[in-house]
């Protein structure tokens, strides 16, 4: 079943590569079959297609956390603090700000 849903993903994917729901849903099936990489891959060109994807940068960060990535997944819970900041989405950017307190 998995795998249905990456191809449909992908689909969704190559026929519109800047639209926010087919990526972000592709990264995040990415992320439950274990394919952390490729998910980062997705999240960075959800966000580079969709900087005000606030869930971008959270699931995004989480990723790279469990990539060993730390100073990485810091930075894009800075980045989506400032985002969330602009576009006014405090609990978006509370989970952000937690997520980054947690790392120290």
């Amino acid at each position: 079943m998995a795998i249905n849903r990456l191809e449909t993903l992908r689909s969704m994917v190559e026929q519109d590569p800047a639209g926010a729901f087919g990526r972000y849903g592709l990264a995040m099936e990415l992320v439950n079959t274990g394919d952390l990489a490729g998910a980062v891959d997705q999240f960075t060109a959800l966000l580079e297609h969709n900087p005000n994807y606030a869930a971008g940068y959270f699931h995004g960060g989480q990723t790279l956390e469990k990539l060993g990535r730390i100073e990485d997944a810091k930075s894009l819970y800075r980045q989506g603090i400032a985002v969330t900041g602009k576009t006014g989405d405090s609990h978006t950017q509370s989970e952000l700000q937690g997520a980054l307190n947690m790392l120290g």
